[in-house]
């Protein structure tokens, strides 16, 4: 008979106590899991979130501040910037590096039931189409562009002022669908509500803080109360420049606009309107850092320029990576705890089976395989409660993803791996024999005589 079936034998024959030192095995594997899973998925999402474009310009201000609310739809925008400086990336001075540029109008926000001012409550982000027809949010492992599409229904059009886009969480949680309107608030923590704007099309979900918001044609955003400059407020630097290039790089105001009605309206003048961020695409891979050290070192500019990634990287550095090490720090101590309820349990169990050793000396055993047997025997129990934990931590993660996908758009999965599980079956093999060496030694030493008496 193998050392092997043996040790499993023991193990059975100690069928609670070893069932509940594997349990307890189990538990601090499953936290390993949960912990690896959702660091990893969390990394993917901040980095996938910040791609498609290379530059992020908006107002003076903290840059983290500047991503947070551009990109994840978190913290508060910062203040506007004159809407002549995104016509520098359409038509002006930038234009020649600028492949698109896409204007963000932030500050509003959508509320599905109002009356519960409880629920969920939607970052509103007026843009225009190219966000969706231009720009990509991420990209396969083979480095092909992931494109938006949508799940029901089109693109806003860029000269009807209210239509709408709205992001697959937000679509899933307010049960809204083509053909219905909404009437987003002004101000994030909610105010006066705005015009309504119609749902024309649902985004596929795209794993990004996207799936979160609610996109609404630019253009019936600069129509809603507190959304314009005052004739006092309008700068020269609001004022249309003269185009540097004959094909823009993003979209301009329309020469005719339309109502929900299909009746005409009058645009708001561009000198009176503002920018809450750009998003800039460039045409290579240089025009980045020339950007930003002609906006960032320009004394006189009204703008900063911010490389999304960078800033993501430094966040995951500063915030993220050492949380998960305390994280990680505790559930590995749970382990801990659980290796040396295995070394307890077995060594607890030296003085039961002294005979039984005994007999398996007297029968020709040497004591190298005496010690082999409890070696193995701890590694059985640490193998079947590292094998339940990856069960319990995966299955834990899929139980709970429907509730994290509606609250942050992070899709977790039941086979969701970080590579960093490959580490968990050696080292939990290691740790058992560590575990093991104190009762397999005192197997080692058993007077076979005296336990024969």
């Amino acid at each position: 008979m193998s050392y092997w079936k043996i040790a499993w034998r023991n193990m059975l024959e100690r069928g609670l106590a070893s069932a509940l030192t594997a349990f307890s095995m189990a538990l601090g594997v499953a936290a390993v899991i949960c912990v690896l899973v959702v660091h990893s998925a969390a990394v993917d999402q901040f980095s996938q979130d910040a791609q498609g474009y290379h530059l992020i310009v908006g107002g003076k201000g903290g840059a983290t501040q500047l991503v947070l609310s551009t990109v994840y739809h978190l913290d508060k925008p910062l203040y506007p910037i004159p809407y002549g400086y995104y016509r520098q990336f359409v038509d002006g001075r930038f234009a020649k590096i600028t492949e698109t540029a896409i204007p963000y109008c932030l500050g509003d926000s959508f509320y599905p039931n109002p009356e519960r001012a409880s629920d969920a409550q939607f970052r509103v982000v007026a843009t225009t189409s190219d966000l969706f027809d231009k720009l990509a949010y991420g990209a396969t492992s083979d480095g092909t562009p992931k494109r938006y599409t949508f799940a029901s229904g089109r693109n806003f059009r860029t000269d009807h002022a209210y239509e709408s886009v709205l992001g697959s969480v937000v679509a899933a949680q307010s049960g809204l669908k083509v053909g219905d309107t909404i009437n987003p608030t002004h101000d994030i923590d909610g105010g006066d509500f705005h015009d309504p704007f119609t749902i024309v099309g649902i985004l596929a979900p795209t794993g990004t803080a996207n799936d979160r918001a609610v996109f609404v044609n630019v253009e019936g955003f600069y129509l809603q109360s507190g959304h314009s400059l005052s004739a006092d407020m309008v700068s020269e630097s609001g004022a249309t420049p003269e185009p540097l290039v004959d094909d823009p790089k993003g979209i301009l105001p329309p020469a005719e606009l339309y109502d929900s009605k299909e009746e005409l309206i009058e645009p708001l003048p561009v000198n009176r309107r503002e920018v809450t961020s750009i998003l800039v695409k460039c045409t290579s891979d240089l025009a980045p850092n020339l950007l930003l050290t002609q906006i960032n070192k320009d004394n006189e500019s009204v703008a900063q320029a911010v490389a999304p990634i960078g800033v993501v990287s430094a966040l995951l550095e500063k915030v993220v990576t050492p949380l998960q090490v305390v994280l990680l720090a505790l559930t590995v101590l749970v382990v801990l705890v659980a290796a040396i309820g295995v070394l307890v349990s077995i060594y607890n169990s030296m003085s039961e089976r002294s005979h039984d050793i005994a007999v398996l000396r007297a029968l020709g055993a040497s004591r190298t395989a005496v010690v082999m047997i409890i070696l193995f025997e701890a590694i059985l129990i640490a193998l079947v409660g590292g094998a339940a934990g990856v069960l319990m931590g995966h299955g834990l993660i899929a139980a709970v993803s429907p509730m994290v996908v509606a609250r942050t758009g992070v899709s977790l999965g039941l086979f969701q791996f970080s590579p960093l599980e490959a580490m968990l079956v050696p080292g939990l093999v290691l740790l058992a024999v560590a575990a093991g060496i104190i009762p397999a030694l005192a197997a080692y030493r058993t007077d076979v005589a005296k336990a024969l008496k």
